[in-house]
């Protein structure tokens, strides 16, 4: 037997209101459930990406107008020296190596590189006319920008076309590493007139060959190659 809830009057199951109050008879079993409307926006709000286009100009503008601002105050205020060269270098150097990144998604790595080494070979450039002296720029600067950008080309070449993985990328890097230290310090050398030998490039190049001879090692037998991976975890 159910009753009304406002008035307390006995009610007959098959009612739906109650005779005397009119109140709504709810089934308690059976309670609609009414969901409040969520106080937050269902559609949610997406910032647009920059367009390539808008980086370029940026990082343009503002390189732009470094070398600007730091060449009319070297003109106006230091102009004994011109300072100003090494902040305009340092910013072409940075334009070089971001630009065609920006532009290009699929830019030649090996061409990349090539613009890193011309862009650093004319920062070089713009030091010599600070100091006053192309002795050390044709003799020692540009010889180890050219250096560097060999090398960097042929690490690329392996790690693009022969081999890419770990061990053989780490025995690419080593291997870098050698030479790097060989070439810099005969060029030094030869550079004071020095005689042409080796001292501390002897002492890094023993300890790359350590290295080198042992990853060799464990890219020529495959258990050993499998061990290592396991006990690196990759």
């Amino acid at each position: 037997m159910s009753y009304c809830v406002h008035c307390g009057v006995e009610l007959d199951p098959s009612l739906k209101k109650c005779p005397l109050c009119n109140t709504p008879v709810l089934d308690p079993n059976n309670i609609p459930c009414f969901e409040a409307a969520s106080p937050y926006p269902s559609r949610r709000g997406k910032v647009e990406p920059a367009r390539k286009k808008d980086a370029a100009i940026f990082v343009s503008v503002l390189l732009l107008t470094i070398s600007i601002t730091c060449g009319i105050l070297n003109w106006l205020v230091f102009a004994r020296a011109p300072w100003s060269l090494l902040v305009i270098g340092f910013c072409v150097v940075l334009w070089v190596i971001c630009i065609p990144f920006i532009f290009c998604q699929k830019l030649s790595p090996y061409l990349a590189v090539l613009l890193d080494g011309l862009a650093i070979s004319f920062y070089l450039y713009l030091i010599s006319r600070l100091t006053g002296s192309t002795d050390w720029l044709f003799y020692l600067g540009l010889p180890i920008a050219f250096l560097f950008t060999a090398l960097f080309e042929l690490f690329m070449l392996f790690t693009l076309k022969v081999n890419h993985s770990f061990f053989a990328v780490t025995l690419y890097i080593f291997s870098l590493i050698s030479l790097s230290c060989i070439g810099i310090e005969l060029l030094c050398r030869n550079f004071l007139k020095d005689p042409l030998r080796l001292t501390w490039s002897a002492i890094v190049l023993t300890v790359c060959v350590v290295f080198i001879i042992a990853i060799v090692t464990i890219l020529l037998l495959p258990r050993v190659r499998e061990e290592a991976r396991r006990r690196l975890h990759f």
